[in-house]
């Protein structure tokens, strides 16, 4: 077994299965609750662009060449990555590979300079709001009471110890190369 995580765009075949999957789930939670043409024109909503370097990205997980998971993020504001997308395939779910996705996307997001990170889940996803709260973001609504009021289920992290991490590495890379006459 060997999964790789892979940076992409949303263009790209290998994306397609997981897209296709996403929107069928997104389709049996809320039919068409906030969108008349249902979950294809929320997932449609960004251009893949949006989720391209410098700005954003858009990762795979593959294991043994098959896409089975996969997340992303685009630009919120200067220091806010949003991420948009985390999912898991159906059929490798309770491995840890939402987590993987999580702390992979955050890694990123800091080493393309982003400090911090804000994401919404629906209201009808428990398991998306459990990942979130185990892992270190804070619910900017009240988690005692019923979800379904809010529809959108905001979160956000502070990242900024990565990013700090990152330009620490960066520069002793730099420095080491220097030393070394390169």
């Amino acid at each position: 077994m060997s999964d790789t995580f892979l940076y992409t765009t949303t263009l790209d075949p290998r994306a397609k299965p997981l897209i296709d999957e996403l929107i069928h789930e997104y389709d049996s939670r809320y039919g068409n609750y906030f969108n008349a043409e249902g979950a294809a024109a929320e997932l449609n909503r960004y251009p893949p662009e949006a989720f391209a370097p410098p700005h954003g990205n858009f990762l795979l997980l593959l294991r043994n060449g098959e896409t089975i998971g996969g997340g992303a993020f685009k630009h919120y504001d200067d220091q806010t990555a949003e991420f948009k997308r985390i999912w898991t395939r159906h059929d490798f779910r309770r491995q840890g590979l939402a987590r993987r996705l999580l702390v992979e996307l955050e890694a990123q997001a800091a080493r393309q300079g982003y400090r911090r990170i804000y994401l919404t889940t629906g209201f009808r996803q428990p398991e998306a709001v459990g990942l979130y709260l185990n892992n270190g973001y804070t619910a900017l609504f009240d988690t005692s009471v019923d979800p379904e009021i809010y529809k959108s289920l905001p979160f956000e992290k502070d990242i900024s110890h990565l990013a700090l991490a990152y330009i620490a590495e960066t520069s002793g890379s730099q420095q080491r190369l220097a030393a070394a006459g390169r």
